[in-house]
């Protein structure tokens, strides 16, 4: 499938230096908390699926579990990304009716691991942003530039992408 990478959830929600993975997409930063993260892999070829959102770019293979790719660009509402050597899907671990299901994001490219002082973050704005207001938990400036926090259960909410499908078909 293609290079896989671990990464390390050894720190516990209570750290007051959270750590992030972040992330480029459309040429903005973004961040995930790291203990959303199950690992990133390399981008590889999906199978599509008929009647999907357009934010479904399509499902994955992992290791015998079928997950699905969102393509987090449309998601936002914007264009579709654009498929390059550095593009990545990173997969997220997100709590579903007490259970929990991975989804992959299709990413431009993967930056690093940072770890964010608490005291770095400020709340999410409630204008200016070019993606829904409840997708942000926070923003941080990190070496002179903004860095959006994402609200994961908000993003990657299966009850309302779910609900998305629906409509699309």
């Amino acid at each position: 499938m293609g290079t896989t990478i671990t990464v390390d959830q050894r720190h516990t929600e209570q750290d007051e230096d959270a750590q992030y993975l972040t992330f480029q997409l459309a040429g903005e930063m973004f961040a995930i908390g790291i203990l959303h993260i199950k690992e990133i892999l390399e981008y590889s070829n999906l199978t599509t699926v008929p009647m999907m959102p357009a934010f479904i770019r399509g499902v994955i293979n992992l290791r015998g579990a079928v997950v699905p790719v969102v393509d987090l660009s449309a998601r936002f509402g914007r264009n579709a990304s654009e498929v390059t050597r550095r593009s990545c899907i990173v997969i997220i671990e997100v709590e579903v009716d007490g259970g929990v299901q991975d989804i992959g994001l299709m990413v431009d490219a993967v930056s690093a691991v940072l770890e964010i002082p608490g005291s770095e973050i400020e709340p999410a704005p409630s204008f200016g942003a070019r993606i829904r207001a409840d997708f942000i938990s926070g923003m941080a400036k990190v070496d002179g530039k903004f860095v959006i926090l994402l609200n994961v259960s908000k993003v990657l909410s299966v009850d309302e992408m779910s609900m998305l499908a629906d409509v699309a078909t």
